[in-house]
């Protein structure tokens, strides 16, 4: 089957091991230098993790105040049936009509992170690649599956955009994010469907859909459409607050799925976790979900706003921004980070993602009034990190 996205490209790569500085153009180049490896299994927690009392949260993508009462009330309600083996198929029909699919085109999974063990054990992929800066446990997943992977860095002189030409012609396993973590970039549909082709899974992460207005760019329900095979992931982790509950799940064609549930064990997803499920794809639960992506844009262009107030001190913010996060360049982002936290604030560091420096850092979006706290801590720490600087000889 053919897409009209669809379209041959140069291919620029390279192996996990080495990194490569794409041209500002957004051309890549091949000459490999070694920097050190990024820590692909830090996340946001542990930024928080340990730090006591007190310490407003902008290291974590979930969005506040959650679970709402009504999703705690309906999981609290199924420990009842603790004794029964869980049953997935009314959540599994539940996700299915969310997304107009077949039921047999999805799978449900203890968060997307079962979903990138899956795909990296259940594919025979020859030539992987990984297009980064994103979301680091699809690497993790695959090098722990014995596979070596190409790494495709995106530019910041480019704002992080996709040239799907980047991607080499001979790759069989493209896992990409979209809206990426950590850059909150959107890349537009037809972009991504160019990479899908015969011969080739294309993995879309697509945690952070829910939080965009009307999903758009979304390739969920292209997933039987598009040419090879193309698998999109879901969370319900960032929109619900649900991370300690491990729920998520995987939507692709019925060879796929069927592929990668040969790799599951019995039962992979808890009875409470298959509630939350169903009940996140009821009407009432989506037309939340979508004044939650309006309530996110909305106090995300506040933060853009509050943060430019600071481009004089050297803070730059990679845009546009789709996500609930921001990601932010500094100079001394680490010196800024660790004065930050001394006064209160716990942000996540850039330089565990390829293709990052020690000089980004990721922020979650909150509401105005924590926004409006955050720029006075800044306008405090700032002056000290740029007096730290210029006394270094």
């Amino acid at each position: 089957m053919h897409c009209p996205y669809d379209r041959p490209g140069a291919a620029v790569s390279h192996p996990s091991e080495f990194a490569e500085r794409p041209h500002p153009t957004g051309a890549g180049t091949t000459a490999p230098t070694a920097p050190a490896e990024p820590d692909l299994r830090h996340h946001g927690d542990a930024e928080v993790r340990g730090a006591g009392q007190g310490l407003t949260d902008l290291a974590v993508n979930v969005r506040a105040g959650t679970p709402p009462g009504w999703l705690t009330e309906r999981i609290a309600a199924s420990l009842g049936g603790l004794a029964a083996y869980p049953d997935g198929r009314a959540a599994r029909r539940a996700v299915a009509a969310r997304h107009g699919l077949p039921e047999e085109c999805v799978l449900l999974t203890a968060g997307s992170a079962e979903a990138f063990v899956l795909l990296a054990r259940a594919l025979r992929a020859s030539v992987p690649a990984v297009v980064h800066p994103q979301f680091t446990e699809p690497e993790a997943a695959l090098r722990d599956a014995g596979h070596t992977v190409r790494r495709v860095l995106l530019s910041a002189d480019d704002g992080f955009r996709l040239d799907p030409a980047l991607v080499p012609a001979e790759a069989d396993l493209v896992v990409l994010g979209n809206p990426t973590n950590p850059t909150s970039v959107l890349h537009p549909a037809g972009t991504l469907a160019a990479l899908a082709r015969e011969g080739r899974t294309l993995v879309v992460d697509e945690a952070f859909m829910d939080a965009v207005p009307d999903e758009r760019e979304t390739l969920a329900s292209l997933v039987t459409e598009l040419p090879g095979h193309v698998a999109v992931l879901r969370s319900l982790t960032k929109t619900w607050g649900l991370a300690g509950l491990r729920i998520g799940y995987v939507l692709s064609d019925r060879d796929t799925i069927a592929a990668l549930a040969a790799h599951q064990p019995l039962w992979p997803v808890s009875s409470p976790a298959l509630v939350a499920a169903e009940a996140c794809c009821e009407p009432e639960a989506l037309a939340e979900a979508a004044r939650a992506a309006k309530d996110f844009a909305a106090d995300r262009a506040y933060l853009l706003a509050r943060l430019e107030e600071f481009g004089g001190a050297g803070l730059r913010v990679v845009g546009p921004a789709e996500a609930p996060f921001l990601l932010v360049r500094h100079p001394r982002a680490d010196e800024l980070r660790d004065r930050l936290r001394d006064l209160g604030f716990a942000l996540r560091r850039g330089d565990t993602f390829p293709g990052l420096g020690p000089e980004w850092l990721r922020l979650a979006v909150r509401d105005t009034g924590t926004t409006d706290v955050l720029a006075a801590a800044l306008a405090t720490a700032l002056p000290t990190t740029e007096t730290a600087r210029a006394a270094r000889p």
